[in-house]
């Protein structure tokens, strides 16, 4: 499996693509918003980035030519026994998931969580993790955009085999940021932006 992942530094471009689940949660919502963030990600770094939307299942065969997932929604998320198979070894064997809570997803997410990985915990990062400095400095964590919950924003992270393998964004809503649907200020969504290319960074250096 390790070796499909490297076709990323194989071929020098990397394809960003959105996890479709089961359970009711609207996995769908925002289409535009990976194509923008990888127009960014073009413009401001030397990472070449795909635009096109792509979505995958668990069960996909393919979904090991994507070493990099995102989810959001703001419903239940559900997976079913082959599905929390599917995902360990998808991620044991070096894939990343970067999941952003649209407001209303947390307490499936993290009970699913817990059925992919019954021995870990999701924790959070602390401030000086280098996802927050990657690129663009960011020393209270991840950034306000959508305020969904009492509280700051939080950062929560899974490793596997000492790898950051799961990054999950609460309270923070960073990819609602990465359209202009929602008339958010220039300098909201300039924030998201910036988390956005830092958790790709972070995860292509690691």
């Amino acid at each position: 499996m390790i070796p499909v992942f490297l076709l990323i530094t194989v071929f020098g471009q990397l394809q960003i693509a959105r996890l479709k689940y089961g359970g009711g949660g609207d996995w769908y919502n925002d289409p535009e918003i990976i194509p923008n963030l990888c127009r960014e990600l073009n413009r401001r770094t030397n990472i070449v980035a795909l635009t096109d939307e792509v979505t995958v299942s668990l069960l996909d065969d393919k979904i090991y030519q994507y070493p990099f997932l995102f989810m959001t929604g703001h419903g239940n998320i559900s997976f079913s026994d082959e599905e929390v198979v599917r995902l360990r070894r998808y991620l044991e064997a070096g894939g990343f998931l970067y999941a952003d809570d649209d407001y209303g997803m947390d307490e499936s997410f993290r009970r699913e969580m817990k059925k992919v990985f019954p021995g870990a915990d999701l924790v959070e990062l602390p401030f000086d993790h280098p996802i927050y400095h990657q690129i663009y400095n960011f020393d209270a964590g991840p950034p306000k955009i959508h305020e969904h919950y009492e509280g700051s924003p939080r950062g929560y992270g899974i490793y596997v085999g000492g790898r950051l393998a799961v990054y999950y964004t609460y309270n923070s809503n960073i990819s609602d940021g990465w359209t202009d649907r929602y008339n958010d200020p220039e300098d909201v969504r300039e924030q998201a932006i910036r988390m956005g290319i830092n958790i790709i960074s972070y995860f292509l250096s690691n």
